[in-house]
Order: structure tokens, then C-alpha cells, then sequence
């Protein structure tokens, strides 16, 4: 459709919109190609309300906080500097999250990437890394899934913000069991030291600023892990953008 003039170019989107009404994957009902996976209903009950988020880990933040960290980034702070979440992960989005990664449906990657781009373009005095990465699976998940959802969300965000994807750069070292399926006093021990740098890549972060990307945050300690290997080879900075941030309850 590039190169046709901008008119035409609406009139043939909305002709193919009415042609071939698509599923909205929330509420099921149809949906506008323009909507993409979600229905603009949808959008605005469960995506346009801006929640006040910790700069550091992107935790919810009570009204009127007087700090841009919450507590616990004050007293422990991260090895990361700051995260960009587009929503909690709770319901019902984080339905959309299952339906990406257990789900298979690997159409909803673009617009998490592009509700990604939002949320970070709205961040006050934000500033764009040197590099995007995905947080890497590990080979047994990956022949398993098929695919890492990280990576696809990774690649449409690349393009949307012009920054480049370095695909290569982290590597997982070993298995480890889902964080998710782990109390929480035994997630830092599964993940400690199972990320590098890819051996031909080891200065190839120095001085530069990091983006780590990934569907989830849960406790924060994959991107913990990440980070602190990362600044150990001489990165400046590391934020961290997710599609969801799982509320401190869960």
C-alpha cells in the first residue's frame, strides 16, 4: 500500500476493514482491521487509563507519591534504571499475554510492541537505548514453544522506535524453571547466572544504554540478572519495557 495517496490509501482500508471484520482478542466481538488485535471498546476500558508507576520497576504508585520510586527501589534498588510497562498484568489482559505465548497467536506481538512505543514516546524526557535486546529462552523452551515471544514483540519495536535489535548480544546459559512457578525467595537462586554475552560481543556494550524487552515482569529478577551482567561488561545504563508488570499481590 506504500506510495498510495493518502485518500485513496483510507478509502482502501476502510473498504478491506468492512470486507474482512476480524476478531477483537479480548471481548471476542468484531473488530476493524484499523482496531488490530484489540477493539477500540476494549482499548479504551482497559489500556487508556494511565497508571502512576514506579520510574524504577513500573509497580503501581499511590496517588500524589512522593517519591517516582516506590519503596522498595528506594531501600533495594534494581540493577536496572527504570521500566516501561503498558498495563498489570491481571485480567482480563493478561489473557492477551497467555494467548501470545501459550496461545500461539503471534499476531498480537505487533500490537504489544506498538502499545509498547506508546507507553515509552510518553514517558517524560525519555531517552532511546543504542540497542534493543529480547530476553533469550533457553534452547529446551524454545524447541518447545516454537518460539520467544520477547523476540517477536522485540522486532516490531525496533522498527517503531529506529532503534536497532541486536539479536546475538544475550544468550541464556542454562535452563531454568519458570520463574512464575517458583516462590519467591527461590527466583533469584533459578536465575543467577544464566545470562551472557555473546563471547564476540563482550565490549560491545560499554558506554552504551541497554533496552531489555520481554512480555512479563514478574519480581523483576530475570531483568535484575540481566542487567547486572550487563553493567559488569560496562553498559551505562539498562531500562527494561514489558507489555505487562504483575501487581505485588500476585
Amino acid at each position: 500500500m506504500q506510495g498510495l495517496p493518502g485518500a485513496l490509501l483510507h478509502h482502501l482500508k476502510n473498504s478491506l476493514s468492512a470486507l474482512l471484520p476480524g476478531s477483537c482478542a479480548l471481548c471476542r466481538q468484531a473488530a476493524s482491521i484499523a482496531d488490530m488485535a484489540v477493539c477500540a471498546a476494549c482499548r479504551h476500558a482497559y489500556f487508556e487509563r494511565q497508571q502512576e508507576r514506579c520510574l524504577q520497576c513500573a509497580l503501581p504508585l499511590p496517588a500524589n507519591a512522593a517519591s517516582p520510586r516506590c519503596g522498595d527501589c528506594l531501600r533495594n534498588p534494581p540493577a536496572f534504571d527504570m521500566t516501561v510497562a503498558v498495563c498489570d498484568y491481571a485480567a482480563p489482559q493478561d489473557q492477551l499475554v497467555l494467548a501470545l505465548k501459550f496461545g500461539h497467536e503471534l499476531a498480537l506481538a505487533p500490537w504489544f510492541a506498538l502499545m509498547l512505543r506508546d507507553s515509552i514516546l510518553r514517558r517524560p524526557a525519555f531517552e532511546l537505548p543504542h540497542y534493543l535486546c529480547a530476553v533469550p529462552l533457553g534452547t529446551q523452551r524454545l524447541a518447545e514453544r516454537g518460539f520467544n515471544q520477547a523476540l517477536e514483540i522485540a522486532r516490531p519495536l525496533s522498527r517503531q522506535l529506529g532503534v536497532p535489535l541486536h539479536t546475538g548480544l544475550l544468550h541464556r546459559s542454562r535452563e531454568t524453571a519458570r520463574q512464575s512457578s517458583l516462590p519467591i525467595d527461590a527466583r533469584a537462586r533459578n536465575i543467577r547466572q544464566a545470562f551472557s554475552l555473546d563471547e564476540h560481543e563482550l565490549h560491545a556494550v560499554k558506554d552504551l544504554h541497554i533496552g531489555i524487552i520481554d512480555d512479563v515482569m514478574t519480581t523483576g529478577m530475570t531483568m535484575h540478572e540481566i542487567a547486572t551482567m550487563l553493567k559488569r561488561y560496562g553498559a551505562a545504563k539498562v531500562s527494561t519495557y514489558v507489555f505487562a508488570r504483575t501487581p505485588p499481590h500476585l
